[in-house]
């Protein structure tokens, strides 16, 4: 889901907690992050901007991706007055499939990216106490069989401008928007001493639905290592608002240039804190990835 990093080595000309918790502590977040970028444009040296206009150069990248999934989710139940809430970190084993690639052109120093990604997660469990009716855990001696899912995609599309154009050590700033569009269904049915239990929670089919717009910002560039810079350490951190309370991703890891390809391995970690009231409440994506970059 993160953006070819322009990895190539060529010449650039240079001349879950509760909901209020989570809200209080999403503001301050932001702002410094927000901040930051801004502040580190202000602190570039005047001639980072003086870059050549040559003709357009292209990245794309092919990832292996194979994430967890985890967040807390509210189940709205018709007439009850009983949600049923969800742990996805605790029911979601199994990842069925996914989908990752990203695309960027760039112009001297301007470009424009691309990245999508798909996943899709289920499983089923019997026995099990990880969930809630009316915000109350099970009682002690009562259980649920659970058939959950989830699936959908994250897009990102976003300017970017290379700010610093050094051959190893390159920093882009870019700002863009990203959509999450994300479905969870959920199939329940207690079992055990659940007399307190109201009726309509006891067993049911539900679904729920988020789909968010959210401005974000960031910055993306990669590390050299050595006289070569053969070897080297990519990041990635965008930070973002919108139709969600605050949103977040970030990645780093390592790579090998073969020239026109690279390979890069990394750890990658993407973050949602939905505004309330949402039947989503929080969602996070994080594992590995595997990509093969292709530059021209």
């Amino acid at each position: 889901m993160l953006p070819p990093i322009d990895l190539l080595s060529r010449d650039v000309h240079a001349t879950p907690t509760p909901r209020g918790v989570k809200s209080r502590a999403a503001k301050p977040v932001k702002a410094t992050v927000v901040g930051a970028l801004f502040a580190l444009a202000a602190w570039l040296p005047p001639d980072a901007a003086a870059q050549s206009v040559d003709g357009w150069q292209f990245d794309a990248s092919l990832y292996l991706y194979l994430p967890s999934v985890g967040g807390d989710t509210r189940f709205p139940q018709d007439g009850s007055g009983s949600e049923v809430g969800i742990d996805s970190s605790k029911l979601l084993d199994n990842l069925q499939g996914a989908f990752m690639g990203s695309l960027e052109a760039r112009r001297g120093p301007w470009g424009v990216f691309t990245d999508f990604v798909y996943v899709d997660f289920g499983d089923a469990k019997s026995g099990t106490r990880d969930l809630t009716v009316g915000g109350v855990p099970l009682p002690a001696d009562a259980s649920a069989s659970v058939d959950f899912g989830l699936k959908g995609s994250a897009w990102t599309l976003a300017g970017v401008y290379r700010a610093v154009p050094d051959r190893f050590q390159p920093v882009d700033l870019f700002a863009g928007v990203r959509l999450l569009d994300i479905k969870q269904t959920l199939s329940w049915q207690l079992s055990g001493n659940v007399g307190a239990i109201p009726t309509a929670g006891r067993g049911g089919n539900q679904q729920a639905e988020v789909r968010n717009w959210d401005a974000i910002v960031g910055v993306k560039g990669r590390f050299g290592l050595g006289a070569q810079g053969k070897w080297f350490v990519p990041y990635y951190l965008d930070v973002g608002t919108g139709d969600s309370d605050l949103t977040w991703q970030a990645m780093a890891g390592v790579g090998y240039s073969f020239g026109a390809v690279e390979i890069v391995g990394s750890w990658r970690y993407l973050d949602y804190r939905m505004k309330s009231p949402k039947v989503v409440e929080t969602l996070n994506f994080s594992g590995p990835a595997v990509a093969a970059l292709f530059h021209w």
